[in-house]
C-alpha cells in the first residue's frame, strides 16, 4: 500500500472527497472529526449534520483539521492534526491533560475507508502527519492511542485515537501512561 498512497492537508478544495471518505454517517455516528472540539451537550446536539457543517466551517476558514490519505485519486484515510488548543476536549480530559508547557499539535483521530483497513494506513498517515510537521516548523506532535490488552480484539470505532503499536512503527515513543490502555506518544519532528 505505502507505494501509492499520499497525504495531504483538507482544505476547502478538497472538503468533497472527505465527505465522501467519513460517508453518510459522518465517519462514525455522526461525529465528523468534531469529538475533540465541542462541547459534549454541543456536540451531541449536532450529531451528523451539525458536525458535518461545523467541520466544514472549520475548513473553509483555513484552520488546520488534519491530512486526507489517497490510494491513487480515492480518498482512502483521515487523521485529526492541529494544535492542541484547537481541541479543548483534551483539556477537558481527566487522563490527557498537558505534559508540560511545550507547544504540540495533537493527532486525535484516524479513520480508514473499510477497504482500506489493516494494510498499513495509519502508519502512512502517522508519516505524513510528521512531514507536514517538518514542512510547518511544528516541533512535536503527540498522539493519544490505545494499547488493546494482548488477545483482545478492539472494535475499530474503539480505536479511533490508534494503537500504540502504529505510533512506535513510526518513530513515536511514549512519554506517558495515564490508564492501563491509554498512552502519551510524542515524535519530535526535528
Amino acid at each position: 500500500m505505502t507505494d501509492r498512497v499520499r497525504t495531504v492537508p483538507l482544505t476547502a478544495a478538497r472538503w468533497g472527497d472527505f465527505e465522501t471518505l467519513f460517508g453518510p454517517r459522518g465517519a462514525c455516528a455522526g461525529c465528523w472529526c468534531m469529538w475533540w472540539r465541542l462541547p459534549r451537550s454541543e456536540w451531541t446536539r449536532g450529531k451528523g449534520e451539525g458536525n458535518r457543517r461545523a467541520m466544514r466551517k472549520i475548513v473553509q476558514g483555513g484552520a488546520p483539521t488534519g491530512l486526507l490519505a489517497y490510494a491513487g485519486s480515492t480518498p482512502a484515510g483521515w487523521i485529526a492534526l492541529a494544535p492542541r488548543e484547537d481541541t479543548p476536549g483534551l483539556e477537558r480530559s481527566r487522563t490527557l491533560k498537558p505534559l508540560d508547557d511545550e507547544p504540540v499539535w495533537s493527532i486525535t483521530c484516524f479513520f480508514v475507508a473499510r477497504g482500506f483497513r489493516k494494510q498499513g494506513l495509519t502508519v502512512e498517515l502517522l508519516r505524513g502527519a510528521a512531514a507536514y510537521a517538518r514542512k510547518k516548523k511544528i516541533r512535536i506532535l503527540e498522539g493519544y492511542p490505545v494499547e488493546p490488552k494482548k488477545g483482545s480484539v478492539q472494535a475499530d470505532a474503539w480505536v479511533y485515537t490508534g494503537v500504540a503499536g502504529a505510533f512506535r512503527k513510526a518513530g513515536f515513543r511514549e512519554v506517558g501512561r495515564p490508564t492501563e490502555t491509554r498512552r502519551i506518544m510524542r515524535l519530535d519532528v526535528r
